[in-house]
């Protein structure tokens, strides 16, 4: 997308949560997920590439022992049947044994987000949570609720903090939704 039609399309965006209701729901978010794992030594996973933005936003909150390492994987083929993904990169560190806390930007369908869990108790993990900056309210019966969620979102094409539209608008502080059609 082009420099012209990005700043467009943002000037049409309506705004869903300003930055200052984002950086509010961080700041809750890392005072939950202390209270349940500052006493673990969790391994922690950014979702590459929408995990991002959120993951170093949550990461400068979280008080305690943590390691962090990051995943990239996506569904592939027609057929997403069984939780099949496709790791473009798989974790570096061992999660043999580990509680591991994945880290998403949104819950959408929640087929990626589930098969990236069960791969990763496959791959011995002791305990793994979700946490998730966003969870999509499209009324579709998902297959995996996130442990941890920020703000809900309404079902539409959203973008910024993390989520991006055409690979633009990634960075924004705040989350936008795309003009409706009237």
């Amino acid at each position: 997308m082009d420099a012209h039609k990005a700043r467009q399309l943002l000037a049409e965006a309506d705004l869903i949560h300003s930055a200052e209701v984002v950086n509010s729901a961080v700041a809750d978010l890392a005072t939950q997920i202390t209270a349940r794992l500052a006493d673990k030594n969790p391994l922690v996973l950014c979702v590459m590439t929408g995990g991002l933005v959120f993951c170093g936003q949550l990461l400068v909150r979280l008080n305690f022992p943590l390691e962090f390492d990051y995943l990239h994987a996506t569904r592939y083929g027609p057929d997403t049947q069984g939780g099949k993904i496709s790791w473009r990169s798989a974790p570096w560190t061992s999660v043999k044994g580990r509680s591991v806390l994945v880290i998403d930007d949104i819950l959408d369908e929640g087929v990626t987000l589930a098969a990236v869990k069960e791969s990763l108790r496959r791959m011995g993990a002791q305990e793994v949570l979700t946490a998730v900056f966003t969870d999509k309210l499209n009324g579709k019966n998902k297959p995996i609720t996130a442990d941890f969620c920020g703000l809900t979102v309404p079902d539409r094409f959203v973008f910024g903090f993390g989520m991006d539209v055409d690979g633009a608008w990634r960075h924004l502080p705040a989350i936008y939704a795309m003009k409706e059609d009237a």
